[in-house]
């Protein structure tokens, strides 16, 4: 039996912050006061009775975050080989960067002349992300991955609004990330769907089919959900070229591609980049993102604003873009997500860049090969940054996909993303990364064989995993028809 990196071990208990706490406790003693106390007539209907805040002890709220922190698993955890996320290491030295205290406390309302140094870092982020992708221009407003995939969206309706034109409908192809077809919806487009081919990628001749005048275009993702390239990527975006459409690219598996892809001379107009996946900030429990989407010159009068320009040696908020699609939110994006992404930029450099792409491909095509026989490869063809498994071979022993993650956690692995794609039925979605060497791979494909073993011996130990955890296997499906949000 191969043991993983999780063992069995000390797990504390932790009530809520309300059933913790005791009356006159206190964490912080305010100091006397110098002026005299003024009183404030509330009306307390408007307030009703108010929160009962629990009184605790500096001790008390200590141990209960750190306990707290126990129950959690992140990437400085361990593994976490979660398919088209990305959820690679993140270096410390990029967390330093961003909270160093002149860019951490700059205000979003100075003006320009008193913000060139953050602005300076803006605009070479523009620069760097244009460089790397290969297109003209870029704005960094988008807050996170599917907010670039909207403003992308409004792009598109802001273009054939300004032509003149009325289309209504857009190609989404089955391997798209499972955003894309809800941002098209928000934006006024009708989804309509584009099966891949019998090799995992779309076929220029489906594409053409359906490519008509009333489809603005289509959403590729590129490498696909499968992890792998659509090689007929150029040919594709020619045909919609030629019949009046444009190009969105997902840019979300960035990673597998980094300074090796020119997505402009693939023939994408408008792309995002999830900077929080492939520039290595940390994106775990929900945010914060970054989003940034980069577009060929004919675009760029549209881009959401603001923008940073350079004229001379200033830098400067470009404000006045009559075709933009307007501003996304307040100020100027998740700032801090922007700078660690930079210095990510710098701290590695161009060769290291496309070294650490190369290294996500190697890692992922290690996988893909190590367990090929004993998992069902849905695809049989090299990939890119992750591989695609199913649980065919298993369902002979009434093993699925579920419970194979369920017990890659009593092994101290995060699981793998399953079930998505859906083309793939029971998927096992993996994505190593490059920051994982290969004893750490090994370890982890071992562990996986082990499972896999016990499937054929030891159905039953899979089927109620995970046993060595704080909680045992949940009831997921009630929990999302009745949630408890109340602890």
């Amino acid at each position: 039996m191969t043991h993983g990196p999780g063992i069995s071990g000390l797990i504390m208990e932790e009530p809520l912050l309300w059933e913790k706490g005791k009356q006159g406790r206190t964490a912080f003693s305010m100091p006397d006061q110098d002026v005299p106390e003024a009183t404030v007539e509330i009306d307390k209907n408007l307030l009703g009775d108010g929160p009962d805040f629990p009184d605790l002890s500096e001790v008390d709220v200590v141990r209960h975050y750190t306990r707290l922190s126990g129950w959690n698993f992140g990437i400085d955890t361990g593994m976490y080989p979660l398919g088209s996320c990305t959820m690679k290491y993140n270096p410390k030295i990029n967390e330093k960067m961003a909270a160093t205290p002149g860019i951490a406390t700059s205000h979003p309302l100075l003006a320009d002349e008193l913000s060139q140094g953050t602005l300076q870092i803006m605009f070479e982020l523009q620069t760097f992300l244009a460089s790397l992708t290969g297109m003209d221009a870029v704005s960094l407003q988008p807050a996170a991955g599917a907010q670039g995939e909207m403003a992308g969206m409004l792009m598109f309706a802001a273009w054939f609004r300004k032509k003149g034109e009325k289309r209504t409908k857009i190609l989404i192809p089955d391997t798209a990330h499972g955003t894309n077809p809800a941002s098209a919806a928000l934006c006024g487009f009708k989804p309509v769907l584009l099966q891949s081919g019998s090799d995992g990628t779309l076929d220029a001749k489906s594409v053409a089919e359906l490519m008509d005048e009333e489809t603005v275009g289509i959403m590729l993702t590129n490498p696909n959900t499968l992890g792998l390239f659509e090689q007929s990527i150029r040919e594709i975006t020619a045909i919609v070229h030629e019949r009046g459409g444009l190009v969105y690219g997902d840019g979300a598996n960035m990673n597998a591609v980094m300074g090796i892809v020119d997505f402009k001379r693939c023939g994408i107009d408008i792309m995002h980049l999830n900077l929080h996946k492939t520039f290595s900030t940390p994106h775990g429990g929900g945010g914060p993102g970054a989003g940034p989407i980069c577009v060929v010159d004919e675009l760029a009068d549209f881009l959401p604003i603001p923008r940073v320009i350079k004229s001379g040696d200033k830098y400067h908020l470009q404000y006045d873009c009559p075709d933009s699609i307007g501003r996304l939110h307040a100020f100027f994006g998740n700032y801090g997500v922007l700078v660690k992404a930079y210095s990510y930029i710098l701290s590695m450099g161009a060769e290291n860049l496309q070294k650490a792409s190369q290294l996500a491909v190697l890692n992922a095509n290690y996988i893909r090969e190590s367990l090929r026989d004993v998992l069902h490869l849905a695809y049989d063809k090299p990939c890119m940054h992750e591989c695609v498994f199913s649980d065919k071979k298993q369902q002979e022993y009434k093993i699925t996909t579920l419970d194979m993650a369920k017990r890659l956690i009593d092994h101290g692995y995060h699981p793998p993303t399953i079930y998505f794609p859906l083309v793939v039925p029971g998927a096992i979605m993996i994505e190593p990364t490059e920051t994982e060497n290969k004893d750490d791979l090994d370890q982890f494909i071992d562990v996986f064989k082990d499972i896999i073993q016990e499937a054929r011996e030891n159905g039953e130990l899979l089927r109620q995993a995970p046993t060595r955890t704080k909680l045992r296997r949940l009831d997921e499906t009630q929990a999302a028809r009745k949630p408890c949000l109340t602890g």
